[in-house]
């Protein structure tokens, strides 16, 4: 993630030098700092910026000695940030995200938006509701490069290293703007198959499923997905036992065990409609199925390169069509 604070840093170089030539090389000192902070060791830090373990070192002990306390506790097994260093790293990293973006900015000067795109996603983008978006968007623009980091968790995309996010309506901070991507609503559908089906006492209201073989899906953090269902006015939340338990990162896993008659799934309805149209699973209570608003593209406004600006565009017009 940090490799390009060195070439960050050396541009700063000129501005500060003028001011202050001692404090030069404290720029590259925290770059090493940083980047150790990012791997958790000397030798991946010293791999990663083409340096010598003992020049790491080095450096690290002489940003200690200009700030007057130590930034990293070793040991002969880790590395670890003291509370002023992982303070240090914290307020830092917002500003070389900014930095970067310059970069980037700088490099996509010309005519031709250029550069790469890094956005953290959800994976329930990534099924059917993102692909289709690349792909236009990397015919109109021939010089981007997107990278995808998809996990489960709202996290600081900025501070984690990409230029946006894509998640659902999740609470975001202050400085986060978000703009519809996709569609504007989706809701989530209960299914099973046939085979399941047949034979057994079809559910007639939510609290049926406590009868059924549940197939569940699980987040990173350990929390269920729960099963919600709305119907005209009446809201409930459902929470059965299930005796197959899939990560959410897994989902089309989920979905097969459904198709293979293992019991009920609760998930997206666009995940689930092929299936629906081939027959290899049944809707089961669709009146009570809840709706809900698509994803969002999020990004801070003080933080835009030039492939998220054409990005967000390229959104905006999709969303028009």
């Amino acid at each position: 993630m940090l490799e390009w604070l060195l070439i960050t840093t050396r541009s700063v170089h000129i501005l500060v030098a003028m001011a202050n030539n001692e404090d030069v090389s404290g720029f590259d000192d925290l770059a090493v700092f940083l980047d150790i902070y990012d791997t958790g060791g000397f030798r991946k830090t010293a791999q990663r910026l083409g340096l010598s373990p003992s020049s790491v070192s080095e450096r690290l002990k002489r940003l200690e000695r200009q700030v007057g306390v130590p930034l990293l506790t070793r040991t002969t097994r880790s590395v670890s940030p003291t509370d002023a260093g992982r303070s240090l790293a914290e307020r830092l990293l917002p500003l070389y995200s900014e930095a970067r973006a310059a970069l980037k900015d700088a490099a996509s000067s010309q005519h031709q938006v250029r550069g790469l795109l890094k956005l953290n996603v959800t994976g329930a983008v990534m099924v059917d509701i993102l692909p289709p978006l690349v792909g236009r968007f990397l015919e109109m623009h021939p010089g981007v490069r997107m990278e995808f980091v998809v996990e489960d968790r709202l996290v600081d995309a900025v501070a984690a290293g990409c230029d946006a996010g894509i998640r659902y309506g999740e609470h975001l901070a202050q400085d986060m703007i978000a703009v519809p991507l996709g569609p504007r609503r989706q809701r989530c559908a209960l299914a099973a198959s046939p085979s399941y089906l047949a034979g057994r006492r079809r559910p007639q209201h939510p609290s049926d499923v406590l009868d059924h073989e549940c197939i569940r899906l699980r987040f990173s953090s350990g929390a269920y997905v729960m099963w919600e269902f709305e119907r005209e006015g009446e809201a409930l939340t459902v929470d059965p036992q299930g005796r197959l338990v899939v990560g959410v990162d897994a989902a089309a896993a989920a979905i097969d065990f459904a198709r293979s008659s293992r019991g009920l799934i609760y998930t997206f309805e666009n995940w689930l409609q092929p299936h629906f149209a081939s027959g290899d699973l049944e809707p089961v209570l669709p009146e009570w199925w809840t709706t809900f608003d698509g994803p969002s593209l999020y990004f801070s406004r003080r933080f835009m390169p030039a492939p998220l600006r054409a990005f967000i565009d390229f959104v905006g017009s999709e969303r028009r069509d």
